[in-house]
């Protein structure tokens, strides 16, 4: 009974944690592509540049084809590890446990690729300022995507220009900065500010922000700790499918163990009752007996005298 107590319990915690592998999976899933949105118009400014190989070192891994498909498959074997819980079957659970130990594997020597990685390959503030030279075929038709790329960092990051919104005209023939440098944008409106008042234009550069950015982002920081849940999880799941393949293969091994020893107990407490039932006679029969021979030796006695 005890036995069958403890595997009710393994099995729940199982459930437990192939609901917490879905989750983890899919939030990574998610955020990796909110992340991806921001990190192609970043690469694009920062092409051809030192800054774009710090960028790939920094985020390169959590979009990584690799990692894509690793959460993928652990919400498949989150799925086997269910299928296999529910019905007790030792073969599920077998791959269950090699499936997982294989990722942790590979989320572990990613873990490490990275950190080496990012050790090697530091970026200074210095290197920001390589950025201006991207500035040049802003607004030309050949070049509309990297418009679009400053545009939207410019946007999103509340920025103007690499170190000030200036830069927009030393490097480019233009007369002012772009729209998307204004604090509440419409046509026009960079050419407005410029003229009547340039506080309407975002007073920090794009560089610091940039170097912000390759510090480590919400995004990237969720991801790193949603990276470090899933691996702590994968542990304990790990050591909580061994201990209930051990249950269950020592139950089929040893069925009825439990039974054969409830069923010696209560033949031993049947044999007891029966053999002191079976007793009560004699005694009572020895006890009449022994009262018969004291009371004619009493009368004997008195006989006697």
């Amino acid at each position: 009974m005890a036995r069958e107590d403890s595997v009710r319990c393994l099995r729940c915690l199982l459930y437990a944690l192939n609901l917490l592998f879905w989750l983890m999976s899919i939030s990574v899933l998610g955020v990796s592509a909110w992340i991806r949105d921001y990190l192609n118009n970043v690469l694009t400014l920062t092409a051809e540049t030192r800054v774009e190989e710090a960028v790939i070192l920094t985020y390169f891994p959590v979009v990584h084809p690799v990692m894509i498909a690793v959460c993928c498959f652990l919400i498949l074997v989150g799925m086997l590890g269910y299928c296999g819980t529910v019905k007790r079957n030792l073969l599920l659970l077998v791959w269950y446990f090699g499936s997982l130990l294989v990722i942790f594997c590979v989320e572990l020597a990613c873990g490490v690729w990275t950190y080496e990685q990012e050790i090697t390959a530091p970026v200074q503030w210095s290197d920001m300022i390589t950025l201006k030279a991207r500035m040049t075929n802003y607004g030309l038709p050949r070049y509309q995507w990297l418009t679009h790329a400053w545009n939207f960092f410019q946007r999103e990051f509340k920025c103007c220009g690499v170190v000030y919104f200036t830069d927009w005209l030393e490097m480019t023939e233009m007369d002012w900065p772009p729209d998307s440098c204004c604090v509440r944008e419409f046509p026009g409106c960079s050419k407005q500010a410029h003229h009547e008042d340039l506080s309407d234009l975002y007073q920090e550069g794009c560089g610091k922000k940039m170097y912000t950015f390759l510090r480590g982002t919400k995004q990237l920081q969720i991801l790193r700790f949603l990276g470090i849940s899933i691996g702590v999880t994968q542990i304990l799941a790990m050591i909580l499918t061994i201990t209930l393949l051990w249950a269950l293969y020592y139950d089929r091994r040893d069925p009825g163990a439990d039974q054969i020893m409830s069923l010696k107990n209560d033949t031993s407490q049947q044999l007891s009752c029966h053999s002191m039932e079976l007793l009560k006679p004699s005694l009572t029969g020895i006890f009449e007996h022994t009262s018969m021979a004291n009371s004619f030796n009493t009368h004997f006695e008195m006989e006697e005298l």
